[in-house]
């Protein structure tokens, strides 16, 4: 048995988060400093994690490496799991030439390459994290932003950035109702926070997309439509998880944002031409031509494997689909590892569950053999595609799973715990430092889930004892964390898999971390408002 130790170096909880922080740090600064290549980079970060648990915290090497062969699991599954599929999905369709047709369709909504950001990277990209989350947004929508003429890197920065203020209520409110079961909270009282938080990055975000894009001459165009469709993204979200429920937040939220934005008859005006061609630099913008028609039989079709995504995916959440499909989840002691927290009692991750169906990979799975009939490829064809998918991605697989071996050596061995009570005892700071935990949870795992399940309790031991509002500084754990999905090296490498920039993670990196930062000071501020008689107005 293993017990974890908070303080493992001079007895100092200080030093000892210095210590524990060591593989993280390495990690980004080989990636934004160095440039080193992103699976050069987790390798590197995940043998320094084996090392400080190891030398530092006393964990034998054994459950060590066992720890890491279950990060690097869950990272093929289910991860990995679903990128691979979604990216399948999307080679079919351009293998068809069924893509050209949706890039024609979404280019007549609008011609503006600003307003197609907002409709594909901000409302359809809520919609799938809405549906699905690990990742499939910020895979999909990069690809077809390329393929609507972006130019590569920009669709990637645009893809991560999106994928902000939908990723707390995302697949299916999983993030909220763990945090809710890691906490003793009501669900309906933690959802009711984070819908008084996020909705205001909501009223940001679209603004920055714009700006991304075109820079000042796409804020002072194109402000209007951005804002109509932030403000009818975060009121539906703030309705929804306050008065319906915080599984329905984010459909509801991007169909509004999505209807907003049709609405606005700004977001119809053609774009300026200098707009087009400054902005749409992509080696696939020119063999786009808007003025070919397509039957509205093949328009339907370009449409299918999106709508069957939605669909399949919607079905799975009915009770009683949901409950038969994970009826398969299997559930397995994970061999070699005997982990206790520092009071003594055994960690999740001493139990490993696979849910072989319901999980968002094998659904993505199911809409991409119907894809396969609907678009009539030939299931020889559809299995070489796969395979060529997953050849595509093999340095991306690389990546993710050292990523997710650092990530579960650092929870299982009590190196994220040191470094969350660490911040934990900041006192009367901790308002202020709350998302921070959050964002760095996030940042290290890729998940807003692992980061509530890995901090969530600790915010509310800490808000107890320095006399704020638990709810508070629970939510705050999960509205920070949104903002570290967009620099954590698993979606980094999800990205530029996805437009085909294998090995380039340090420049998107550098791009979306002033992004990242500038964001979670605005919700850091936030929440110290929340906590004082500023803003505390805006809690129930």
């Amino acid at each position: 048995m293993y017990v974890q130790e908070l303080e493992p170096v001079a007895d100092s909880l200080g030093l000892s988060a210095l210590v524990a922080a060591l593989p993280l740090v390495i990690v980004l600064v080989l990636l934004g400093g160095v440039r080193l290549k992103a699976h050069l980079a987790g390798l590197t970060g995940l043998l320094a994690a084996a090392l400080v648990a190891w030398l530092a915290y006393g964990m034998p090497l054994g459950q060590t490496v066992s720890s890491a062969a279950q990060g690097a699991v869950f990272g093929l599954f289910p991860i990995l799991w679903i990128v691979v599929n979604a990216l399948w999905v999307y080679r079919m369709t351009v293998r068809t030439r069924h893509f050209d047709i949706l890039r024609r369709s979404f280019g007549r909504l609008s011609d503006d390459p600003r307003i197609q950001a907002l409709v594909v990277a901000f409302c359809f990209g809520a919609l799938l994290e809405a549906l699905a989350g690990f990742g499939a947004p910020v895979a999909i929508c990069s690809v077809m932003l390329v393929a609507l003429g972006f130019d590569p890197v920009r669709a990637a920065v645009v893809a991560l950035v999106a994928n902000t203020a939908p990723v707390a209520f995302g697949a299916m409110g999983t993030p909220v109702v763990t945090l809710a079961q890691v906490t003793g909270i009501p669900l309906e009282d933690v959802a009711t926070v984070v819908g008084r938080q996020t909705p205001l990055l909501a009223l940001v975000v679209p603004l920055v997309l714009v700006f991304l894009v075109d820079g000042k001459r796409g804020l002072r165009e194109t402000w209007v439509p951005a804002l109509v469709c932030g403000v009818a993204f975060a009121v539906a979200q703030f309705a929804a998880s306050n008065y319906l429920s915080a599984q329905l937040a984010d459909i509801g939220a991007a169909l509004a944002g999505a209807g907003a934005l049709v609405a606005v008859p700004h977001a119809r005006v053609p774009a300026d031409e200098s707009v087009r061609a400054s902005v749409l630099t992509g080696t696939r913008s020119e063999d786009l031509d808007l003025d070919e028609s397509d039957p509205r039989g093949e328009v339907l079709r370009a449409y299918s494997p999106y709508a069957l995504i939605v669909v399949i995916f919607s079905l799975a959440q009915i009770p009683a689909i949901k409950d038969w499909l994970a009826e398969a989840t299997q559930t397995y002691d994970w061999p070699f590892l005997n982990v206790v927290n520092p009071d003594g009692e055994p960690v999740g991750g001493n139990v490993f569950s696979w849910p072989v169906v319901s999980t968002g990979g094998t659904l993505v799975l199911f809409a991409g053999v119907l894809t396969a009939v609907v678009l009539g490829v030939h299931a020889r064809v559809a299995l070489r595609e796969w395979a060529a998918t997953v050849h595509e991605l093999r340095f991306a697989i690389l990546t993710v799973t050292s990523v997710l071996a650092l990530a579960y050596v650092m929870n299982l061995s009590g190196q994220a715990a040191t470094i969350g009570h660490f911040v934990a005892a900041a006192g009367a700071g901790l308002a202020f430092l709350s998302p921070v935990l959050g964002w760095f949870g996030v940042a290290v795992s890729g998940s807003d889930t692992s980061a509530n399940a890995l901090f969530g309790a600790l915010q509310v031991t800490a808000a107890r004892e320095s006399g704020l509002s638990p709810e508070l500084l629970a939510a705050a754990n999960s509205s920070g964390g949104v903002l570290g999905k967009m620099i954590s090296p698993q979606n980094l490498t999800i990205a530029c898999a996805a437009v085909g920039l294998a090995g380039r993670e340090g420049d998107l990196l550098r791009k979306v971390l002033p992004w990242s930062l500038g964001l979670l000071l605005v919700m850091c501020l936030i929440v110290v408002g929340q906590s004082s008689p500023v803003l505390d107005w805006m809690l129930p």
